[in-house]
């Protein structure tokens, strides 16, 4: 997923630093305490002014503004009251060591240095300690409650810090972050086997040859244009197929591509016309409203694009010439990125539940959402009762990053029978961790595998020459030599998953395991791989379904 840069702005700055300011505690704060302050001096350049928190409880409550917030009339907008009345839970079961252990990480010591600089003044014991106090609160964390718990008669706020930071640390990322202090001890396998004397993340021996070929569906009206990456010796390897994530296009994971043909692997990388980055910047450039960058039917279009695909290609594949007998459109493997791993789940049967899309999206979508929980409203409005896209051709499928959210609901996964192997990142601020990949992962029912990179971000494993768009600054991404090591677990755990389908799975198997994984963890990156939630996680992601 790529986000554009829309061409017009629907909100003035200042709103903006106000919901800033409410994004960044929001997501870390909550209720009252003793000797707690009573004022807020709200601080933009050398603009001060103070005011009662008691008039901000007000206005979050009733919408009313106080003689005193009067001169915060252009500013105090319903996007703001909004966030004002965000809550944030955290599960009471592990909420007590929570603080502690979160602010040992690096996430964690990142989120109470960003509040130090929203907080003039402040250090990280009162930081700390506040925290320690408010998240033992069953109320939710809001940004009123941290103001209330706050020690001292008044807290001054640095309204520009507070917007600068707020994407990075919005209630979903941040969420996401602190399971990732789960993650990293739980999704631990410490299990040891040996390995082959050989890595498949290595490039292969077949010479590589790539060719565009251009499809027309004339049914629905789209072009499809598809890379080709193969050899020249034949293989019983499936066909795979490469489906890139919102606002991208085919050459997102071109490295993969490329690594998967010199072992033998033909692989077809489509683009998708109503979701590649022409079709987002087009949209871009009238709304600035995430969920209307998308078309709905797109959620239909994209599955159908790979089978149309399919079809295409076993008609090229009877065809004299150079591509004759490449494509083993049998036995194919989808691997998807962002919304591309929405579209391989739905491919290998996962079934859109609209009635959870739209439940979501009417409850539970506020203004401090992640970017992917805004996108999949735009399923919303699909009309059909029932949707069926699974194509049987398709036999495996890895999800990297997927964008999924409620798009399946709680159950529209547990009818899959195909493996799935899925790859998540903890400091994923565009699909943060927890709701898009580790609760769809626990409905799956099959062979499974959920691999983590603990501090790896949306685009991480993105080919390190594709070029990004400006709407990158919004999010701090990970993507050069400290994440070279993730790339090269993902080209070998690809294989060898890719391989599973073959003769040759015997030989491979070993490489989807923790020892694998862990053999390529960086301090910057660790790797984990597990096929089971641990006790711990799996109670996390009910607490986290039943509490939206």
């Amino acid at each position: 997923m790529q986000l554009p840069i829309p061409k017009k702005r629907q909100s003035s700055f200042f709103p903006s630093l106000l919901c800033g300011l409410g994004l960044l505690l929001g997501t870390v704060v909550t209720a009252p305490a003793v000797m707690a302050a009573q004022k807020v001096t709200i601080q933009f350049g050398p603009f001060r002014q103070t005011v009662d928190i008691g008039d901000l409880e007000k206005f979050a409550k009733t919408g009313k503004l106080s003689p005193q917030l009067q001169v915060f009339t252009p500013l105090l907008t319903p996007e703001v009251r909004d966030v004002l009345n965000q809550k944030v839970k955290v599960n009471p079961g592990f909420a007590d060591n929570f603080i502690n252990e979160f602010a040992k990480t690096p996430q964690g010591k990142q989120v109470i240095s960003s509040l130090g600089v929203v907080i003039p003044g402040s250090t990280k014991e009162t930081l700390q300690t506040t925290l320690n106090l408010t998240v033992r609160q069953v109320n939710g964390l809001t940004v009123l409650g941290f103001l209330r718990a706050y020690p001292g008669e008044n807290v001054t706020l640095d309204a520009t810090q507070a917007a600068t930071l707020a994407m990075d640390l919005n209630p979903a990322n941040l969420e996401s972050q602190a399971v990732g202090v789960l993650l990293a001890e739980d999704l631990e396998d410490k299990t040891t086997i040996r390995l082959p004397n050989f890595n498949p993340a290595d490039v292969g021996k077949e010479v590589v040859e790539q060719r565009t070929l251009t499809f027309t569906d004339q049914k629905r009206k789209r072009k499809i244009p598809v890379d080709i990456y193969w050899s020249q010796n034949p293989s019983q390897n499936p066909l795979v197929v490469i489906s890139h994530g919102f606002g991208a296009n085919r050459r997102f994971l071109s490295y993969l591509g490329k690594h998967l043909a010199s072992h033998g692997v033909t692989v077809a990388a489509i683009e998708h016309p109503g979701s590649n980055g022409v079709a987002v910047n087009s949209a871009a450039a009238n709304t600035s409203d995430l969920a209307k960058l998308l078309p709905a039917d797109e959620f239909i279009n994209r599955p159908q694009d790979v089978s149309f695909l399919l079809d295409e290609l076993s008609k090229l594949n009877s065809q004299a010439g150079q591509l004759q007998g490449k494509f083993n459109t049998g036995n194919v493997s989808i691997i998807g990125h962002s919304l591309g791993g929405y579209t391989a789940l739905a491919l290998v049967g996962g079934e859109i539940d609209i009635n959870s899309v739209r439940d979501f999206c009417k409850k539970s979508l506020g203004i401090t959402a992640a970017p992917g929980d805004w996108l999949q409203c735009s399923a919303a409005n699909l009309t059909n009762k029932k949707i069926q896209l699974q194509d049987k051709r398709i036999k495996s499928a890895i999800a990297l990053n997927p964008l999924v959210g409620k798009l399946f609901g709680n159950k529209g996964l547990t009818k899959v029978s195909q493996p799935v192997l899925i790859l998540t990142g903890t400091e994923d601020a565009l699909t943060p961790a927890l709701k898009h990949q580790i609760a769809p992962f626990s409905q799956l029912r099959g062979t499974k595998y959920l691999v983590t990179a603990v501090g790896g971000t949306h685009l991480s494993i993105s080919d390190p020459s594709y070029p990004l768009s400006e709407a990158t600054t919004l999010v701090r991404e990970k993507r050069g030599s400290e994440t070279e090591s993730l790339r090269q677990m993902v080209r070998g755990i690809s294989l060898a998953f890719i391989k599973q389908q073959t003769p040759e799975a015997k030989t491979y198997q070993p490489f989807i395991s923790s020892t694998y994984t862990r053999s390529l963890s960086t301090t910057e990156i660790p790797l984990r791989l597990v096929a089971e939630l641990s006790p711990t996680l799996k109670s996390v992601v009910e607490y986290t379904n039943n509490s939206k």
